[in-house]
């Protein structure tokens, strides 16, 4: 039984309504830009990796050791499916030997990212090309996540040692690592994947999401009974307020898991948390790093939260028949306009971001008003989006 929890009316409604849509060819103007970004970035990184986020909008160049080195790979796969360009192929390859070694070394992998490592870095290798090596990491990078399971609770935890009672608890954003479980039994023809990522699925939306339609960052299980414990962020602003990323990943998570799951009836909570996130915007329809801020609180943006909604957004549109359907197509128009013409620069330079304004961690001081790797790769998903019926390598 999904829980109900409110749903706001959209404030802005005429404004999304009335919108111009995203034409093709306004789209592939702007994904031909991001591509010679690409294209400038290759030597840059080499067969290394960028850091998650720019600073003095260069990224720092690292080995593959972060949660976020499959951005970079998936924004190689976007360009060669566009392009058809052998460059960018050799190049997402090298990366996958990377991915090998690291998943079959066990590098790093400590925690629940596996699936924004392995899903677009692997799985669309191997959609694309057929690749059995890319197929093997992926498959031993799901195998890698089900570690992370705590049956007491039903959830696969976040961070820090196993079993650890200060780290017994999960994200949403692990919304986007489960879709590698639903792939691997796909592949493999083993349900017991699937029936982990709808069970971490089913945890975060009875959890994560408030009665509001706001979303906790992170929510904690009691680890010795397995019940409910509390809310709380690391990224937010409070514990209270709802961080723009996070609300993104709910808005893109839940289409996704529908995907797989085809339980249409979670479509309300899709609803629920996007009219929430909607009716939070500032006037140039790109939000601050926490919703809890307006145009008056002298706030950094996070554009890769508008461009990870906007995707979101378009992706649900392929699973169920929703009220305000056409409202959030107006909205993607809105959010996606303003990404072109006012988040992104006319220069292109080695080592630069394709998607300015964004922010990784603000309490950190890390990224903030900065360029960030997964802006710039979900920029680029959603444009796609806009010029094909795009396979997502979710």
């Amino acid at each position: 039984m999904v829980r109900k929890i409110n749903i706001e009316e959209i404030k802005r409604k005429d404004e999304f309504l009335n919108a111009p849509p995203i034409t093709k060819e306004e789209a592939k103007k702007a994904l031909e830009h991001c591509i010679k970004q690409v294209e400038a970035n290759i030597p840059y990184f080499g067969n290394r990796f960028p850091w998650s986020a720019t600073k003095q909008l260069q990224y720092p160049i690292i080995d593959n050791v972060e949660w976020t080195d499959g951005f970079w790979t998936g924004m190689l796969w976007l360009s060669y499916e566009y392009t058809g360009d052998e460059k960018f192929r050799k190049q997402a390859e090298n990366n996958i030997d990377s991915f090998l070694h690291r998943v079959e070394n066990q590098i790093e992998l400590d925690h629940h990212d596996l699936g924004f490592l392995y899903s677009l870095s692997c799985v669309s290798g191997y959609k694309l090309t057929g690749s059995e090596k890319a197929k093997r990491a992926a498959i031993l990078a799901a195998d890698k996540l089900l570690t992370r399971w705590q049956e007491k609770g039903q959830f696969l935890q976040a961070w820090g040692p196993f079993n650890s009672p200060e780290h017994y608890r999960f994200i949403i954003d692990c919304m986007l690592n489960i879709p590698l479980l639903y792939w691997a039994s796909e592949v493999t023809g083993d349900k017991h994947y699937a029936e982990i990522a709808q069970k971490h699925f089913e945890t975060s939306c009875k959890y994560v999401i408030r009665d509001d339609a706001s979303a906790f960052h992170t929510f904690y299980m009691n680890p010795e009974t397995g019940e409910p414990d509390h809310g709380a962020t690391r990224q937010g602003f409070s514990d209270d307020s709802s961080w723009a990323r996070g609300q993104a990943w709910g808005i893109y998570g839940i289409p996704l898991n529908i995907k797989y799951t085809h339980q249409t009836e979670y479509a309300d909570l899709f609803r629920a948390m996007t009219n929430y996130f909607l009716n939070r915007l500032p006037e140039d329809y790109v939000c601050y790093w926490d919703l809890i801020f307006t145009d008056k609180d002298n706030q950094s943006r996070d554009s890769s939260a508008a461009a990870i909604a906007v995707c979101g957004m378009l992706e649900m549109k392929k699973h169920a028949d929703i009220k305000d359907a056409e409202v959030y197509d107006g909205a993607t128009a809105r959010i996606m306009r303003s990404l072109i013409e006012n988040y992104t620069c006319d220069e292109i330079k080695a080592g630069a971001p394709i998607l300015y304004h964004g922010v990784y961690s603000y309490h950190s001081g890390k990224g903030v008003d900065e360029g960030n790797i997964w802006g710039d790769y979900y920029y680029m998903e959603a444009l796609t989006r806009y010029i094909k019926e795009w396979n997502p390598y979710w």
